[in-house]
């Protein structure tokens, strides 16, 4: 299985080290395009480190940012957003994801 990126404000750190990534405990920080709410019920994934680095690269949460890489995940459980952008429903546990890069700060 491909190793997948979760890109995410620092303020969810402690958050996703508790729970892994759970799309209904957002609320400590703005989603990485800016949203004060979840925009799809699951957690967006990047399939490369091209797309890792679009999603830091979009950083609107104010602050700085860690890439979470995911593992475990089967291509056939993703689902696709309106906008193109391939999520996966449900809450990814801690024990399939590592901090890989933190405190990414946001592009000027």
């Amino acid at each position: 299985m491909t190793i997948r990126y979760h890109v995410t404000s620092v303020l969810n750190r402690e958050s996703i080290q508790m729970h892994g990534l759970d799309w209904r405990r957002m609320g400590a920080a703005r989603g990485i395009a800016g949203s004060r709410r979840p925009e799809q019920e699951g957690c967006f994934l990047a399939a490369s480190e091209w797309e890792r680095d679009w999603f830091v690269g979009m950083n609107n949460t104010g602050g700085p940012v860690d890439v979470w890489e995911v593992s475990g995940v089967d291509d056939s459980d993703l689902r696709e957003s309106p906008e193109y952008l391939f999520f996966l429903p449900g809450v990814i546990p801690a024990s399939q994801i590592r901090l890989s890069q933190r405190d990414i700060e946001p592009e000027r």
